[in-house]
Formats: structure tokens, C-alpha cells, sequence
């Protein structure tokens, strides 16, 4: 589940990659605040792919709660954060496999 902060290209090329994903624009959650974006995420069984450091806070003080794969790159074009994402994405799959709680994305 792709987070507000991040473009829908992102969910749409990682769908087409083969990957399981979709925006929260899609849910009608564009401009939903945090608790409800985590509460869908619970409830979907979704990984939180999010630029947002309040979720991956929020995930290391709870004990339940999604995965949050947080993307921390800067202002970057589209198009490269989707390349570098999709480059990256067997590695975020072994992590996401093994159960990691909070999940860094750096990009580089």
C-alpha cells in the first residue's frame, strides 16, 4: 500500500512488475490521516511503503502493526525513484519474507 507522498507511478509499475500493490489514492485515501492509512494497512494485510517517518516510529513502538518500507531519498525525479525501487524490490521482498518490522529504503 503506496502512501499519499508517493506518485500512483509508482503502485502502477510495481503491479506491472508483478508485484501486489496499489495507492492509497485508490481507496480514497489520498488525504486520510495517519491512523486511518495504518488501520487499512492492518486490515489489508498491506506492507506501508511510505516517505512518512512517523510510521516507521510508530511501527518500532508497537508491537503489531504492518510492515513499513520506509523510502527515505530525496527529491527525485519519478522515474528514477521507480527505477531504483524496482531494482531493489528481490532484496525488499527478502525482508518483507523474513518479517522485518520497519524496512529502509535508502535508493541508492
Amino acid at each position: 500500500m503506496i502512501d499519499a507522498q508517493l506518485p500512483p507511478a509508482l503502485a502502477e509499475a510495481m503491479r506491472r512488475a508483478g508485484y501486489d500493490a496499489a495507492h492509497v489514492a485508490e481507496f480514497g485515501m489520498a488525504n486520510a490521516i495517519d491512523g486511518v492509512i495504518w488501520n487499512e494497512a492492518i486490515s489489508r494485510s498491506a506492507v506501508l511503503v511510505t516517505k512518512d517517518r512517523d510510521f516507521s516510529l510508530l511501527r518500532v513502538a508497537k508491537s503489531q502493526g504492518p510492515i513499513v518500507l520506509w523510502v527515505r531519498v530525496g527529491n527525485i525525479d519519478n522515474r528514477a525513484l521507480i527505477r531504483r525501487f524496482l531494482s531493489a524490490m528481490p532484496q525488499i521482498a527478502e525482508a518483507v519474507a523474513r518479517g522485518e518490522a520497519v524496512i529502509e529504503f535508502v535508493g541508492s
